[in-house]
């Protein structure tokens, strides 16, 4: 189990029982410092400092006791932001319209970083269908779940 699935089976439970949805955990670790990033919301959408302040008072002292990371590290409770980090495939299917950056584990031809919109998300399949732009025309690209490394939403103002 990663370390990013222990934290998630930990304290998921936790932050859902104060009222806040559970968006997802990153732990980014370099020869500096590491730091263990925890994205929260409403299920209704917009969390404020307050909710912050309250998720990160319930999840420390239980990161204290079962020492998960078992290594130094920062906590950032956080909310996920105009560029919002998709971690569930359940993610891809709620923002299906939106457009989003994706960075893939292994090259899908030759590439590993598309941007684009979430044309559909096949949930029996765990497939993502994306709109490319490629100069006045678009293309689609269709990318196993399973694949992707990261994504974000880009934000459109």
């Amino acid at each position: 189990m990663s370390r990013e699935e222990k934290v998630t089976e930990l304290l998921k439970p936790v932050v859902e029982s104060m009222g806040f949805a559970w968006v997802g955990v990153e732990y980014h670790h370099n020869s500096v410092n590491s730091i263990l990033r925890i994205y929260v919301d409403r299920p209704e959408g917009g969390i404020d400092m307050d909710g912050v302040v309250a998720v990160t008072e319930a999840v420390n002292p239980i990161l204290d006791v079962e020492d998960p990371i078992n290594a130094p590290y920062t906590l950032e409770v956080s909310s996920p932001g105009l560029d919002r980090p998709l971690f569930t495939f359940a993610d891809f299917v709620r923002f299906t319209g939106q457009t989003v950056k994706l960075n893939l584990h292994t090259p899908l031809g030759k590439r590993r970083r598309f941007e684009g919109m979430i044309a559909a998300a096949d949930e029996a399949a765990q497939r993502i269908t994306l709109q490319i732009p490629n100069g006045k025309e678009m293309e689609t690209v269709e990318v196993d779940f399973a694949h992707v490394d990261k994504a974000r939403l880009v934000p459109v103002f």
